[in-house]
């Protein structure tokens, strides 16, 4: 399958960005990705920005339109359906999902398109690095990456199923698929990988990870509920799914803004 083809008179890339309430990180956001469509080198009008608006009460949705973004309301709180409320207005050939409260590299663009040339991938992320560092992130990451490892298995060291920043894929493949797994609160992005490595495997085909172009990842889940906080996730978390408790869960991934 090699490079996405891009469709006659529409964009290449069609970047989703899930908010809710994100009027304070949003403008950040949208600056780099500026900064990465005048650097892309099938020129600016190659890439779209699409703004799913999760049912915010802030000025998320305002300030995205000033901004020349599209958006699109997505009712339903998940950020799994606002994912694939803003990939079913996409127009681009790949989509790549993006975190609003993340920075993107300005080679970006450029990187994800080297990618698709090899004819190797089916999708990939960017790989990120964090805006601060400290004792407690750096085992987190650790922890995290060791994770990535055992869901990927060992039967290939080259296809890495689990990671982070910007998630790209084919806008056929993503609906082949299905999209996100609009049923989980969190880990959907995990699931979606997972579902796409499975797709890329009968095409022998691989997911592309830790580009040159890395994305700069929020701490803010850091700031809220300390440095390592991650750490006593993993048992709680799995207690919270094994007992339903489902208020602990939205508050961390939906109600802290």
């Amino acid at each position: 399958m090699g490079q996405q083809p891009a469709i006659s008179g529409e964009p290449r890339f069609s970047v989703v960005i899930p908010a809710y309430n994100e009027e304070a990180y949003l403008p950040r956001l949208l600056d780099t990705l500026d900064r990465a469509r005048a650097r892309y080198l099938g020129g600016p009008d190659g890439v779209e920005i699409i703004v799913a608006d999760n049912a915010s009460s802030d000025a998320t949705a305002q300030l995205a339109t000033n901004r020349g973004c599209q958006v699109v309301t997505v009712a339903e709180r998940g950020i799994g359906a606002a994912r694939n409320g803003g990939a079913r207005a996409a127009r681009g050939a790949i989509l790549a999902f993006i975190d609003a409260d993340t920075q993107v590299h300005p080679e970006t663009f450029n990187e994800i398109d080297s990618q698709y040339a090899t004819g190797r991938i089916i999708g990939g992320t960017t790989g990120i690095r964090f805006e601060r560092s400290s004792a407690g992130i750096a085992v987190t990451y650790a922890v995290l990456v060791f994770l990535g490892v055992a869901i990927r298995g060992v039967r290939s060291r080259t296809d890495f199923a689990v990671d982070t920043g910007v998630v790209f894929c084919g806008r056929r493949d993503f609906e082949e698929i299905g999209g996100y797994r609009e049923q989980h609160l969190f880990g959907e992005d995990v699931w979606f990988l997972l579902d796409m490595r499975k797709l890329g495997r009968g095409r022998g085909q691989r997911l592309a990870r830790g580009l040159a172009a890395k994305a700069v990842f929020s701490t803010r889940k850091f700031d809220e509920f300390g440095d390592w906080h991650y750490l006593t996730m993993l048992i709680r978390l799995p207690l919270s799914v094994l007992f339903g408790r489902r208020k602990w869960i939205r508050r961390y991934w939906y109600d802290g803004r």
